[in-house]
């Protein structure tokens, strides 16, 4: 599971930096290439619409990625959503990659994979819910 979010994550590497965008053709920004990667993986539901991490209202945004399905958690691991808090009232959404962050970088326009920890302190962290084996 993990393995395929991140594979969907690294295959948008270099797509452009859009605002609201949903696909990589036109471009992608945190939350489109977190539902892309993410339903790569097995998440239910689709990327939000209407949202505002700007708001900086972490507890809402969390609310939201729980209502898609996906389960906190403490420990990392690749393939976590990572919430993370990018300025004063600005939240932004980075998938934990196992030695770096991959994310839609809007300064430098495109959405990036960089080494080590993510350069924002990270206020939550989740995972698609792990499916039980056919015939459990």
């Amino acid at each position: 599971m993990s393995a395929a979010i991140i594979a969907a994550a690294r295959a948008a590497i270099g797509a452009r930096f859009r605002l609201h965008g949903r696909d990589p053709a036109t471009g992608l920004d945190c939350v489109g290439l977190a539902a892309l990667a993410l339903q790569a993986g097995g998440a239910k539901g689709q990327a939000p619409r209407g949202y505002a991490l700007r708001s900086g209202d972490a507890e809402a945004v969390g609310a939201m990625i729980a209502a898609a399905g996906m389960v906190a958690c403490v420990a990392p691991r690749a393939g976590d959503l990572l919430l993370c808090r990018a300025g004063p009232g600005q939240l932004h959404l980075m998938i934990d990659s196992g030695g770096g962050v991959i994310h839609a970088d809007a300064m430098l326009r495109r959405v990036v994979e960089r080494p080590g920890p993510p350069p924002w302190p990270v206020v939550g962290r989740w995972r698609v819910a792990e499916q039980p084996e056919k015939g459990e």
